[in-house]
């Protein structure tokens, strides 16, 4: 695995590049690889670091929501948390606004003392869907 993570590199233009560290994006192993780190990362580092101040905390893929007692901490206090973490990660917040923050597709809303979900689209969203004639991969015009 040393080998294939230290002996790749990509072409753009005309130039060949080797990454200083990671892997090139678009890399069939770059998925994989990160989905590794990530499982790793959380057992070993967010675990401790979060017990005592987060309620919930799920990933997919590389978002991340995490609950937490306001009483305890704050976001900015937990994102400096988490960036301490890892010198290569860097944790971005999203913060909630009028008692409400997205999660991938869901719209979270606080009602009180209990969490509504909604659906999100983004206002970008086309509602289009992929042709079948198109010459994209069969499994993205399935899931579209």
């Amino acid at each position: 695995m040393q080998a294939t993570l230290t002996q790749n590199y990509f072409k753009f233009g005309h130039e060949f590049y080797q990454p200083q560290k990671g892997i090139a994006m678009g890399s069939p192993l770059s998925g994989l690889v990160a989905k590794i780190f990530l499982q790793y990362f959380e057992l070993h580092m967010v675990e401790h670091s979060l017990e005592t101040k987060s309620i919930f905390y799920t990933r997919y893929v590389d978002d991340i929501l995490i609950l937490y007692d306001e009483s305890l901490t704050n976001a900015s206090t937990l994102t400096s948390t988490l960036n301490k973490i890892h010198i290569n990660l860097t944790f971005t917040p999203s913060h909630e606004v009028e008692g409400r923050i997205t999660f991938l597709d869901l719209r979270i809303i606080r009602n009180n003392s209990s969490l509504e979900i909604d659906i999100f689209r983004k206002p970008t969203t086309t509602n289009t869907n992929i042709h079948h004639l198109t010459n994209h991969p069969t499994e993205h015009k399935m899931a579209a």
